[in-house]
């Protein structure tokens, strides 16, 4: 039996460990008689709906001097 494939009788047995490792990113094939029937995943995280209006997002940064003036870029404004 490979690594990553656990029978159905190991799986009840050992539910809990499984769902451990699952959660720290390993993926398991769950077999029956040799066969591979199901698979134990970490779940993607759903990406969330974008906020209208500014810095209402998660990880939106701006600079406290985004809009301060250029050093050198006097003759061009």
């Amino acid at each position: 039996m490979k690594r990553n494939e656990v029978g159905v009788f190991e799986t009840k047995t050992h539910l809990s460990e499984i769902i451990r490792k699952v959660m720290a990113g390993q993926t398991f094939f769950v077999t029956m008689r040799g066969r591979r029937v199901a698979e134990l995943r970490p779940v993607e995280q759903a990406k969330q709906p974008l906020v209208r209006g500014a810095a209402k997002n998660v990880g939106y940064f701006m600079a406290g001097d985004f809009d301060a003036p250029i050093p050198g870029m006097e003759d061009y404004v």
